[in-house]
């Protein structure tokens, strides 16, 4: 019974009017009992969260919790590139000439995803990891490198889920998905980091629009399951890490720029 409420929550629908119930009544006050059930049953770290477990008055407010400070260490060498959330690195590899990578032995193109041509170019011939947030991950997201915000945008409208069986059942699936594009200029070159939304209340939050973007810095959070995309720019050295299927952490190192 627990698993079917708690993947009704945040995994399964995409329907606009069933999705904004579930965004209200895990908002409210009266989803507060269902905390500590959705603990056990995803096997959270309550001693990292920032606050007891009794604090939070909301099913959400512990979803989007933050962490103690000291919980994620960073690797501040200025080569390596890290993690940018806690989660699965799904799928890594090039973007081929086309503007094209592949998940799940499907093609998606940038161009689409980047919603243009110019956008995406930089991207062409560069490097791409995906990484997917369960119901049990921490779900804020920092940046990988330090550099300059230079654009940030949105595109998209309703979302699908973006779990396993969203991506082989939904072909256009990052291209449809409401998302939000940070781009960054890097002392290695162009960074961009794809957040894609879960469910149709598309709830990505942005918590700092500054300019100046320090590695580890937390910038936002999702309020449901999500997916997080990054682009290498082509003309970067990077020396990925070959990690498929692994579990990652924020600062944890994913690839090195080599001179």
């Amino acid at each position: 019974m627990k698993k079917h409420i708690f993947k009704t929550f945040v995994e399964l629908t995409g329907h606009p009017i069933s999705s904004s119930i579930i965004k209200n009544f895990t908002a409210s006050a009266i989803s507060k009992p269902l905390i500590k059930p959705f603990s056990s049953f995803y096997r959270i770290q309550q001693q990292e969260a920032e606050f007891p477990m009794n604090e939070y008055k909301s099913l959400n407010a512990f979803f989007t919790r933050s962490l103690k400070a000291g919980s994620r260490p960073i690797d501040n060498d200025p080569n390596t590139l890290i993690s940018p959330v806690d989660g699965v690195l799904s799928y890594s590899g090039p973007v081929n000439e086309q503007q094209q990578f592949v998940v799940k032995d499907k093609n998606y193109s940038i161009t689409d995803l980047f919603g243009d041509t110019s956008k995406a170019e930089p991207y062409q011939n560069g490097y791409y990891y995906l990484f997917y947030l369960s119901p049990q991950h921490y779900h804020h997201f920092h940046y990988p490198v330090s550099g300059k915000l230079v654009s940030r945008y949105a595109l998209g409208t309703t979302s699908y889920p973006v779990n396993d069986l969203g991506i082989r059942m939904k072909d256009e699936l990052f291209s449809s998905n409401y998302r939000i594009i940070s781009e960054l200029e890097t002392a290695c070159g162009r960074v961009a980091i794809v957040k894609v939304g879960a469910l149709n209340v598309n709830s990505i939050r942005i918590a700092d629009s500054s300019k100046d973007c320090v590695k580890g810095e937390d910038f936002g959070h999702f309020a449901f399951g999500s997916t997080v995309i990054l682009f290498i720019e082509n003309k970067n050295s990077l020396a990925p890490l070959n990690l498929p299927f692994t579990e990652v952490q924020v600062g944890d190192k994913i690839g090195e720029w080599q001179y």
